[in-house]
């Protein structure tokens, strides 16, 4: 049995599948991602780490029989520690931080049978919307080597687009989950807050914005290991979402579409278009959807941008300022010219000088954002745009060397995605072609909270009507294919 065929041709709740059929070993799956690993990695770059003997032991052994028994998988390594792993952040100030213990995420995965395999790269305290960490360098685009796989979860995107695995751990706190799944062309829900739980530290001034999830190739896939992590952990800050009605997100794909109301945009808050692959792919999206029988119209929520780009910097760099200080408490020494890159000396200096009002209003402000765009989607059940405002960019655009650069297009790449970090609303980026050059376009679709389920259900519609390629083919064209 060739099972790096197996690799390509199924996902991971169909590799589970064979494993329970006892059709394929955990371990032989484990060894085919190994042997992925070891000849794709080095031109993705998409690991930091991996546990070869740990994860062998683990394929050998009593897996928990649970619903991915014997896939394996990867963690992305910010915000989710996985034991006797280093915990670098994507940062050279943590580059020797072990983890003591499993998070709560890697727990619940471990628990579904998951094989952990090793961590993916991540931009400095995912502080970037390319993966490209001073620390261990930038992740390569399948599609296209010379460009970026966007952040933070761009390690994550390159492992699952590449063909080393079907799926992988990723998390969003203003478009870090979405953004490397429009890169890449796959797909990448960010759950609605409180769906997920975290445990990391991440503070309840980040938590209400920042979520973790997948990217992943299939929708199915992405329900599958939406039910292995969705639930509260006991003292959780924010109030459990219910269950879908189906009895789990992967149950609720096979219930019957229903007629919902779409209003779909392709230009940004302020009228700025995106580029134009991405206006086509929105409007062939609006076409389609009106084909499978829904009511759609042009129509967007209506926010204040300045205000929400703000609030989501104050609030996720607070989180961040006091992330190294603790750091630097525990090292007993002072920050460095070489700890950190200087993006974020800067966002760590500007937060050094934040008062507690700052805050605060930073904190109402988020508020009033969500207020502001909740009216929408009591009118519409989802919202359709583009994913990215602007092309997959080439690697070193965003360099974090330049700040002034990289913000100004840092912000061009999340004009449609960091607004549902500060709402909490749930949000998707679906596959949708490509553009001139070759490069994956996707689009955005957006519901109410709580709405994953029918999210979910509408992203499977399109996926059966118009199907997007699994992975890039291998090896990339510029490499001699």
């Amino acid at each position: 049995m060739d099972t790096g065929e197996l690799l390509d041709d199924h996902d991971a709740v169909g590799l589970a599948d064979l494993v329970r059929r006892r059709e394929v070993a955990p371990t032989e799956l484990l060894d085919a991602v190994l042997r992925r690993i070891e000849e794709r990695d080095p031109t993705l770059r998409a690991f930091v780490s991996t546990r070869v003997d740990a994860a062998r032991a683990e394929a050998a052994g009593e897996l928990p029989d649970g619903p991915l028994r014997g896939v394996p998988f990867a963690v992305k390594d910010l915000a989710c520690d996985v034991a006797g792993m280093v915990s670098s952040q994507g940062s050279r100030l943590f580059a020797d931080a072990v983890a003591a213990r499993d998070g709560a995420l890697t727990t619940r995965y471990r628990r579904a049978g998951l094989i952990v395999v090793g961590k993916t790269n991540s931009p400095e305290f995912g502080k970037n919307a390319s993966t490209e960490p001073l620390l261990h360098g930038p992740s390569h685009n399948p599609w296209r080597t010379t460009h970026s796989t966007g952040g933070s979860s761009g390690g994550s995107a390159a492992a699952v687009a590449g063909g080393i695995l079907p799926a992988a751990h990723a998390n969003d706190g203003g478009g870090s989950i979405r953004i490397p799944a429009a890169c890449c062309g796959l797909f990448g829900l960010k759950p609605s807050r409180g769906r997920v739980p975290d445990d990391h530290g991440l503070s309840a001034l980040a938590y209400p914005l920042s979520v973790a999830h997948a990217v992943t190739r299939t929708v199915r896939d992405s329900a599958a290991l939406l039910d292995v992590v969705a639930g509260p952990l006991p003292g959780d800050p924010y109030a459990a979402l219910p269950a879908p009605a189906a009895g789990s997100f992967l149950a609720a794909l096979e219930a019957a579409p229903t007629r919902l109301r779409v209003g779909f945009a392709t230009a940004n808050v302020d009228g700025v278009a995106a580029h134009p692959a991405a206006v086509r792919a929105v409007e062939r999206t609006a076409a389609l959807l009106a084909e499978l029988g829904h009511r759609v119209e042009e129509a967007a929520p209506v926010w204040d941008g300045p205000a929400t780009g703000q609030a989501l910097g104050q609030v996720m760099s607070a989180a961040t300022h006091v992330q190294i200080e603790d750091r630097l408490a525990e090292l007993g020494r002072e920050l460095r010219a070489d700890d950190i890159e200087p993006f974020t000396r800067v966002i760590h200096e500007r937060t050094a000088a934040m008062r507690g009002p700052d805050l605060v209003r930073a904190l109402q402000t988020v508020v009033r954002i969500g207020r502001e765009v909740a009216p929408f989607f009591e009118a519409y059940d989802v919202w359709l745009s583009p994913t990215l405002g602007v092309p997959v960019p080439e690697l070193g655009v965003l360099d974090t060397s330049d700040p002034a650069s990289m913000y100004t297009h840092a912000v061009r790449m999340t004009w449609f995605t960091s607004v549902f970090n500060v709402t909490g609303l749930p949000s998707a980026s679906v596959p949708a072609g490509f553009d001139e050059a070759g490069l994956p376009v996707a689009v955005q679709l957006t519901g109410r909270l709580g709405a994953e389920a029918q999210l979910l259900r509408v992203a499977a519609q399109l996926e059966e009507a118009a199907p997007w390629p699994r992975q890039a083919p291998w090896p990339p064209a510029e490499l001699g294919a």
